[in-house]
């Protein structure tokens, strides 16, 4: 059985984390963007964190739906419950903070980033994820980690929420059905 920190731990951990990487690269006004829809309820909680501490966002939380990006749009299908991507009409220079649930092939991260450059050419993106697991398909890293798992073979790591936030390792559903859901 897998011994994890509780969001909770890992999200404060991950605050400190950005305020320092922010004020080390002298970045004020970043705008924060989370991936639905585990992403969304992490970046809602840093967010909170942040802005409660230092006020470090003018700006809304951002979201994306990267439902239209996926490269595997033709294989699965449309996702029944895509939602509508928020962002500012441009991010042309903006510093994101791009901020996903659980970080494993890189896939996801690469159509979110290729969602971000239809708005324009973002100044830099920082990648946070909650939890990095094992089985990177494209060569993506995370810059802010909340925790590394290592998972054994048969089981996936899954983020419930929003309330509460909680982490479970679920062995994998390989009926017919759930594959094609993937």
């Amino acid at each position: 059985m897998h011994q994890l920190a509780t969001p909770d731990q890992l999200l404060a951990q991950m605050a400190e984390k950005i305020q320092t990487l922010l004020d080390e690269k002298a970045i004020d006004n970043p705008l924060m963007v989370g991936i639905h829809t585990g992403g969304v309820w992490v970046a809602t909680e840093l967010y909170q964190q942040l802005n409660n501490s230092k006020d470090v966002f003018s700006e809304p939380l951002a979201s994306l739906d990267i439902s239209f990006y996926r490269d595997d749009f033709s294989r699965i299908g449309l996702n029944p419950e895509v939602k509508p991507s928020k962002l500012p009409p441009d991010v042309e220079d903006r510093h994101i903070i791009l901020v996903d649930d659980v970080l494993h092939t890189g896939r996801t991260i690469r159509a979110a980033m290729n969602e971000l450059f239809d708005y324009g050419r973002p100044a830099s993106i920082t990648l946070v994820c909650l939890l990095d697991r094992s089985g990177r398909e494209l060569p993506l890293q995370a810059d802010i980690v909340g925790e590394h798992v290592v998972l054994n073979e048969g089981e996936h790591i899954k983020l419930t929420g929003p309330e509460p936030l909680a982490i479970e390792v679920l062995p994998v559903d390989t009926t017919p059905q759930a594959v094609l859901r993937r």
